[in-house]
């Protein structure tokens, strides 16, 4: 089979910060096809091929970039919940997130996400961040969505 360019999906329930961080990963170099849901309740939905995906075939590799606060489902929950799961608990998950709370930030990491991104509020920080998150996404090794189990 073909190896598939990575897919990346972005939830975040801001516009502007959604915007910012595709904006910035092109700009990285990065070229990847994005998907843009608004909340966790969509991510979920996208990466189990249910509710409004679920006609989408998995194929190649995922990575979820997670906003925590989000209307539904917070993107810890989303976390929580694809960590806990044998068919989903491979994909790798970044938090991006405005949250610097320590305590948020080793929940995280305990829950198993990759890393924790913080979004700077300054928005000339906040393109610095996307694009060093680009430059790790362009030579990160992904495992495909469709080898699970």
């Amino acid at each position: 089979m073909a190896e598939r360019a990575l897919v990346i999906l972005l939830a975040e329930d801001d516009e502007g910060h959604a915007y910012l961080v595709q904006q910035n990963l092109l700009d990285a170099g990065l070229a990847n096809k994005v998907v843009h849901v608004k909340d966790g309740q969509e991510a979920l939905d996208y990466v189990r091929c249910e509710g409004a995906y679920r006609e989408r075939v998995p194929n190649g590799p995922l990575l979820l970039l997670l906003d925590i606060n989000m209307p539904r489902v917070d993107g810890v929950e989303v976390l929580r919940q694809l960590k806990a799961d044998p068919k989903t608990n491979e994909f790798p998950i970044i938090m991006l997130t405005t949250t610097d709370d320590p305590r948020e930030v080793k929940r995280c990491y305990e829950l198993g996400c990759s890393s924790y991104v913080t979004k700077p509020v300054e928005y000339d920080r906040f393109v610095e961040a996307v694009r060093r998150l680009g430059l790790f996404l362009a030579i990160v090794k992904v495992p495909r969505e469709d080898d699970r189990a």
